[in-house]
């Protein structure tokens, strides 16, 4: 189990060839080659996570699954910051299974893309500031992750500036595309899947 404060953002990605030639540039490496997660969001029936700003998600990532808490944002202008508990689970349908049973409710399922890369000198993620390249139904992202000091210079590198960054997480984002469209939020899945 992984326990820490997490401080991360978002950014926009307007050009994939464009950022994954900087992030080259950069020093940047691929440490988990691109792949397909499905994630779903629990709460409880009065939606007390929520409220708080917290969330229980399980993720699937091919036959592998974790268990994710992230508790209440700090105070913060420009990251997202708050505490984290992580655990790989061996049976990933399993804990699905125990969350229902104590009175958890499956509230939002989003599917994503993800490629993750660790800057120069770094071996992987665990180890140290990281940044992924998520591809969603709602557009492409970068998410940052490390000090704060990082994520700006990094930021900076990219061509990115305090005024693109993005503390929101993916299922407002979909929310607020939905609002703006006009249309129901159900569940962030792709319309057809990648073989």
């Amino acid at each position: 189990m992984k326990h820490r404060h997490e401080t991360e953002i978002k950014l926009p990605v307007k050009d994939s060839k464009l950022l994954r030639q900087r992030l080259r540039e950069q020093g940047f490496r691929v440490i988990m080659p691109r792949h397909f997660e499905s994630n779903i969001l629990f709460d409880f029936p009065d939606t007390r996570l929520r409220k708080l700003r917290c969330l229980v998600r399980l993720r699937y990532m091919g036959d592998q699954a974790l268990l994710t808490y992230k508790g209440t944002p700090l105070q913060s202008r420009d990251y997202k910051i708050r505490p984290e508990y992580e655990s790989n689970v061996e049976d990933g349908h399993c804990v699905h299974e125990i969350l229902l049973h104590l009175g958890l409710q499956e509230m939002f399922s989003y599917e994503k893309y993800r490629t993750v890369y660790s800057p120069r000198g770094k071996r992987d993620a665990a180890a140290g500031p990281h940044l992924v390249f998520d591809e969603t139904p709602v557009g492409t992202y970068i998410e940052l992750e490390g000090p704060q000091r990082w994520i700006d210079e990094v930021a900076r590198q990219l061509g990115y500036s305090r005024k693109d960054y993005i503390k929101e997480s993916y299922a407002a984002l979909y929310r607020k595309k939905c609002q703006k469209e006009r249309k129901p939020a159900g569940n962030m899945l792709f319309r057809k899947r990648e073989r």
